[in-house]
């Protein structure tokens, strides 16, 4: 007889996912530029770690609040202590006051309507929670995070329904896709509780059109269901066009506490990318349903975020003058970084999704396959990983509908390495495709192509390691 409960025994965690096996594969031989320099090249690690210089400096000048000090006096004891799973007035509405300067200033948010959470996975969770009963379902767009298998299904017991978008509009969602994943999900007999959307999107780079957003509202309005807007880049975009918040649609089509979609439209939010700081886990719910708000702030009393961290941002956030010198440099460096692996991956005959936001470009790979299947995809991946010895993100494991879609990540690496990695992939190219015939010229390799070795992961359950965050 099991002495565990189901939960603990049942494998709907998705750590199997090729995700998360990358990343095994990684710690088990990652790369170092001095000690290890024929490891593997991490970049399936969405973490932002271009401007650190920009908050370090600020903490040299500002001893005070790394030092756990006001005006000079220790409030070590008053930190020390329990404190309300409310969380800290002065940081809510810092971060309130983040979010609008993140978004032009063109909508404010109320701090009250906040609720404070340990990092974006426990506000996504914890949406799910207040929103969805086990055996019902939300719609979201592929490409997307593969996390969400983690975060969205597997305490809440909640089923995920993808909106199947493709490569012949750039991903973008329709009302095709729209309707035909709810119609999906009837079928399945699973009534739909709401949409989920990354806006910047994980894994694509780009932002959302006014278009899809309008779509998107009206279709929820139109169900009767809710809107989850995941806004966690919405600072990492570098070029055009812009980032719209969905609470700036909102705005303009004058919806208030007298519409029906007022209380329908929630914003998930967190610090981890834009500031670069996911061992600090920040997330932040918003809505202005009162009822969310009050059921959100209960369970965030499992997550709570510590009372220094708050302390310590709260004056980071409240310097206005760090908060705009931070985002300009910061996008100004992700723009320059990114640039830097298109430019690479065009040398190695590689393109991707032109992107304008993220920490990561979606790379098109399927002139490399051996075959349109998604058995060729993780065969390509496997060699990647192993000979080219780079971690990258197959499409699949994003539930992308075309195989030889990869996610590549640009921000958690220097340039010297992301210059390797290119060097590495390039050469691996030019092997793939061109080897020379008995007479010395170079031919297309479509044999070996064809004859991709298929590697096998030597991995039990027992020995693998945490997950990563996204």
């Amino acid at each position: 007889m099991c002495m565990l409960s189901t939960k603990a025994t049942c494998n709907s965690h998705g750590q199997d996912s090729s995700y998360f096996l990358g990343w095994q594969e990684y710690e088990k031989n990652p790369y170092h530029e001095v000690q290890n320099t024929k490891g593997i090249i991490q970049m399936g690690l969405a973490e932002n770690q271009l401007s650190f210089d920009i908050l370090e400096s600020w903490l040299a000048k500002n001893p005070d609040a790394a030092g756990f000090k006001r005006s000079g006096e220790s409030i070590f004891a008053e930190l020390a202590l329990f404190q309300d799973y409310h969380g800290l007035p002065a940081f809510k509405k810092a971060l309130v006051d983040f979010m609008a300067e993140i978004r032009g200033n063109k909508v404010t948010f109320d701090p009250n309507h906040l609720v404070l959470t340990a990092g974006a996975t426990s506000a996504n969770e914890t949406l799910i929670f207040c929103l969805a009963n086990p055996g019902e379902a939300v719609l979201i767009p592929t490409p997307y995070y593969p996390g969400f298998d983690r975060d969205l299904k597997w305490r809440t017991g909640v089923e995920i329904v993808p909106i199947h978008c493709t490569s012949s509009n750039g991903f973008q969602i329709t009302e095709t896709a729209l309707q035909e994943a709810y119609q999906a999900a009837q079928k399945r007999n699973l009534r739909v509780k709401g949409v989920l959307v990354t806006n910047p999107s994980n894994p694509l780079g780009t932002t959302m059109t006014r278009s899809e957003l309008n779509l998107l509202l009206s279709f929820v309005e139109d169900k009767g269901i809710h809107l989850i807007s995941d806004e966690i880049y919405s600072g990492t975009v570098f070029s055009s066009p812009s980032f719209t918040s969905v609470m700036e649609i909102l705005k303009e089509r004058k919806c208030d506490e007298n519409s029906p979609m007022w209380n329908r439209v929630h914003v998930v939010y967190s610090l981890s990318k834009d500031l670069g700081l996911p061992g600090f886990r920040v997330g932040a719910i918003y809505s202005n349903d009162d009822m969310v708000v009050a059921a959100a702030t209960k369970m965030s009393s499992f997550g709570l975020i510590s009372s220094q961290t708050q302390y310590l941002l709260s004056a980071m956030l409240s310097d206005k003058k760090l908060t705009k010198n931070y985002i300009s440099e910061n996008q100004k460096r992700l723009k320059q970084r990114q640039k830097r692996l298109v430019s690479g991956l065009q040398k190695a005959g590689i393109s991707c999704l032109k992107g304008n936001a993220g920490l990561f470009c979606w790379v098109d790979m399927r002139h490399l396959l051996r075959s349109n299947t998604f058995e060729a995809e993780m065969e390509l991946w496997k060699k990647i990983v192993y000979e080219v010895r780079l971690n990258i993100s197959p499409g699949s494991s994003c539930h992308c509908t075309e195989p030889g879609w990869f996610r590549v990540c640009f921000a958690n690496l220097s340039e010297k390495t992301l210059d390797l990695a290119m060097h590495r992939l390039k050469a691996f190219v030019g092997e793939y495709f061109n080897v020379p015939d008995t007479n010395g010229r170079s031919q297309t390799n479509h044999s070996r192509r064809r004859s991709l070795t298929k590697w096998v992961f030597r991995l039990s359950f027992d020995d693998r390691s945490p997950v990563p965050g996204r």
